[in-house]
């Protein structure tokens, strides 16, 4: 079951990295590749990441510049018409990007038959016929080990307050919250708070970040303000793992959980979003001894 699983991501993945080399003169869509790749957008970007080792964004940006690179070698064609192909606006942007990427820039590669772009670690390079045959997950070749456990949750009904923006300026989403939560008396030993991620940061724009500040609530609490709304996180089978430290490095568990142990346990993570469970206080906790359990949502 395991190395079936394995092989489900791995062509999820290949499908979708071919599809990129296919499609790199339009935008391209988170939702559109996780709906290629048959994955939750909740998640896909966090399995991309662990998988392939890049960011969407990163590895749509490196074809782009490989493809010019080939076009540079291959044709007379004028830089600036290259660098337009490429996604960028003006020569002296491109040469910016292209002097990050191969280490020199346009007018020397085209010289050059020695620059070449550097073998990353999926093996993936830009072809023209779109082979991604030699794609390397990156299964077993991260150094971070994470202890996950799979358990069975009841359905928590939640008070929330929707964010939209970046996801480090949702502290006014908590204040109105909790601001509404103490004057009804909501807060008692087993409430939890929650925080639902729906969006890539890597490809929404800004403002359009969606994050839900939630306190689980008994079934008596109705909202009674503008703003607060409850829903209900579903039940069901979730993969467990502890975060340690600070909230800017939940991506890198993220994708490790995501992108290493999902793969391999012979398990599919499901189209619901998962959620964190914020174990300490963040206005009283230093940020290297912040504790936040992420609950990943598996198929049954």
């Amino acid at each position: 079951m395991k190395k079936e699983t394995e092989l489900i991501y791995r062509q999820r993945l290949g499908k979708v990295l071919g599809y990129i080399q296919a499609n790199l003169d339009r935008p391209l869509s988170l939702d559109e590749l996780a709906r290629v790749a048959c994955f939750s957008p909740f998640h896909f970007h966090r399995i991309f990441r662990g998988l392939v080792g890049e960011t969407l964004m990163e590895h749509i940006r490196r074809m782009r510049l490989e493809r010019a690179w080939l076009e540079l070698r291959k044709s007379r064609r004028r830089v600036l018409d290259i660098a337009l192909e490429a996604g960028y606006e003006t020569h002296e942007s491109f040469t910016r990007a292209f002097s990050s990427f191969l280490g020199a820039p346009p007018t020397r590669a085209r010289r050059d038959p020695s620059l070449k772009p550097k073998t990353p670690v999926n093996r993936v390079h830009y072809r023209p016929d779109g082979d991604v045959s030699n794609f390397e997950p990156l299964l077993g070749r991260r150094k971070t080990v994470i202890k996950v456990e799979i358990k069975k949750f009841e359905p928590i009904r939640v008070a929330c307050v929707r964010h939209l923006g970046p996801y480090e300026k949702c502290h006014g989403a908590w204040e109105k919250l909790c601001s509404w939560a103490g004057k009804n008396h909501i807060f008692g030993p087993h409430t939890q708070c929650i925080g639902i991620s729906y969006d890539d940061p890597e490809v929404t724009p800004p403002e359009e970040i969606r994050y839900d500040a939630c306190l689980s609530v008994g079934p008596e609490v109705t909202p009674d303000e503008d703003g607060i709304e409850i829903k209900t996180i579903p039940g069901g089978e979730y993969a467990v793992t502890l975060h340690k430290g600070p909230f800017e490095k939940l991506g890198e568990t993220y994708a490790t959980l995501c992108g290493e142990w999902a793969p391999q346990s012979g398990r599919i993570v499901s189209d619901k979003a998962g959620y964190e469970v914020y174990l300490t206080d963040p206005d009283q906790t230093p940020p290297e001894d912040l504790r936040t359990e992420i609950r990943l949502r598996l198929e049954e």
